[in-house]
């Protein structure tokens, strides 16, 4: 499949409730389905099957534009306003933390036209939602004007190797990592919390302690404020894409990845031990965690009021 289509829909609702306890979100937004980014490890492919689509190339080449987005968003917060009187902050207790791009990049190129992401969070930014962001994309930076008038608890910016060679081959359509970072440091100097999302670390390619190591300095060095590991993971129909990828580009590997991913989630002591080297050079350059706490300086962000929060140091498993 080349050429790429956008399907206009019509969204009942934008907040999807998160009913997966581990999460440390209540709410999630994905103004997109589908990604032009298309990294071949991406486990949010997964989702286009829950829209009758493949997990394969379509979710690269056919993305679906909730051109109503925002209003859907106002509808679902005005509801509750009323109910709360008009009290804005018990709203925003009652939704609590808010995920925007769980599904899919919310800064995708389509995004700089349609400016679906950016209608949200103008109205969570009325409604001051607790929300985060993940994204790939310096086209976060568009939107300063907003985020410093939001609630943000957190911004994520995926950056998993700074080895150009992986990224060239498994997500040529995102912009090159170091340029990634240069965000993180626009971010911070914002005055937003800011960090790098680790994620997804790819086992035979990107979970080299020495190149770990130089990612998280480089992070520091570009004051990000905090970093969160996370360890590829693949279902059924990502599986099969990645493992195409990797036949394509690493055939060397593709037995050990044959071993080491019986199921979705790799070996335990494989993943247990990678994430122990990890924290250690995340204590080493004072970068803190937030798959363990969810705390941005000092403010910490609840998710619903009928949520439990995450055991300590129990791990997030979503990943971009």
């Amino acid at each position: 499949m080349g050429k790429r289509t956008y399907e206009v829909i019509i969204a009942k609702q934008m907040m999807n409730r998160v009913k997966a306890p581990q999460m440390p979100f209540s709410y999630s937004i994905n103004p997109y389905r589908g990604c032009a980014h298309g990294c071949s490890f991406c486990y949010a492919r997964t989702t286009h099957t829950f829209l009758g689509f493949h997990a394969d190339d379509t979710f690269q080449h056919h993305i679906l534009v909730k051109s109503n987005a925002a209003e859907a968003l106002e509808t679902q917060l005005a509801k509750l306003a009323v109910k709360y009187q008009g009290n804005v902050r018990a709203v925003a207790r009652h939704v609590g933390l808010v995920a925007v791009g769980t599904a899919t990049d919310p800064y995708q190129p389509i995004e700089g036209k349609a400016k679906l992401t950016r209608d949200c969070l103008r109205v969570l930014a009325k409604y001051r939602i607790p929300t985060s962001i993940t994204t790939r994309s310096p086209l976060i930076l568009r939107d300063l004007d907003i985020l410093c008038e939001m609630n943000i608890a957190a911004i994520h910016i995926s950056v998993n190797t700074l080895k150009p060679d992986v990224i060239q081959r498994l997500e040529p359509a995102t912009s090159p990592p170091r340029k990634r970072l240069d965000v993180v440091r626009q971010l911070a100097e914002s005055g937003l919390p800011a960090g790098v999302f680790i994620a997804p670390i790819l086992p035979y390619l990107t979970d080299d302690m020495d190149d770990l190591e130089e990612l998280i300095k480089a992070a520091k060095e570009h004051r990000a404020q905090f970093a969160v590991p996370s360890v590829l993971r693949l279902s059924s129909g990502v599986k099969v894409w990645y493992f195409q990828a990797v036949q394509q580009h690493y055939p060397h590997l593709l037995a050990d990845y044959a071993k080491l991913y019986a199921s979705k989630y790799p070996d335990g002591d494989y993943t247990n031990a990678l994430l122990k080297g990890v924290h250690r050079l995340l204590e080493k350059y004072g970068l803190p965690s937030l798959s363990s706490e969810f705390r941005v300086g000092d403010r910490q962000f609840a998710r619903g009021e009928d949520s439990r929060r995450p055991k300590e140091g129990e791990q997030l498993a979503f990943s971009f």
